[in-house]
């Protein structure tokens, strides 16, 4: 039953994303697959973690087995289906979910409604496009289940030119720099560069190092 799960996710996931007009929540197709999914389960078959994390969401073993280890606690793929289908719903490739999810294995127990929705929304009111923050769900890692990451994101975009193919490059090499504090981190550690002479030019160069 987990195979054949998995087989519908896999073909929801490489799918052409559905165009929403309103980004808080995915169609309503996405909110009832998991559903039926589940519906279709045994209630006598257990949760395979590392099983569905290679079958539904295209880790490679290896990366399942190390995957797995943080997420023992999940007993259902309510949530995890529901995530899935809200990131194939926003516009993310069945690669790009792998990355996202192997980078960050909690992101399957983000709540969609509670947290990823709100996210998406918030990035969209600062002006990014349904691709654009597609992109940062892929490099984001955790930021992208913490709500800080719509306050973070105007001051970490200006302050390496803001550019978002800079920050995008920034996260590639750090996905961290979204969730650290404005206040006792970033904002300290860019002073500091300014009094060492750079400009924000200066800074962006240097950002891919974590000198953020």
């Amino acid at each position: 039953m987990l195979r054949l799960r998995s087989r519908i996710l896999a073909h929801l996931l490489s799918s052409p994303a559905t165009s929403l007009h309103h980004l808080p929540h995915p169609p309503a197709s996405h909110y009832t697959l998991p559903r039926l999914l589940s519906a279709a389960a045994s209630p006598h078959t257990g949760f395979a973690v590392e099983e569905y994390l290679v079958e539904a969401c295209g880790l490679t073993r290896a990366q399942a087995l190390k995957a797995s280890a943080k997420l023992s606690h999940l007993k259902s793929h309510s949530k995890p289906d529901a995530v899935l289908a809200f990131l194939a719903g926003l516009g993310l490739s069945a690669a790009d979910i792998a990355a996202a999810v192997a980078r960050d294995p909690h992101l399957l127990c983000a709540g969609v409604e509670t947290t990823l929705a709100p996210n998406v929304v918030g990035l969209t009111d600062l002006g990014l496009s349904r691709p654009q923050v597609a992109r940062l769900a892929a490099l984001a890692g955790k930021s992208f289940r913490i709500r800080s990451i719509v306050s973070n994101l105007p001051y970490c975009r200006s302050l390496l030119g803001g550019s978002y193919e800079n920050l995008l490059r920034a996260l590639k090499h750090d996905p961290y720099l979204l969730r650290r504090s404005l206040d006792k981190v970033i904002k300290p550690n860019a002073a500091l560069l300014r009094e060492c002479g750079l400009d924000n030019r200066g800074i962006t160069k240097l950002c891919p190092g974590t000198m953020l």
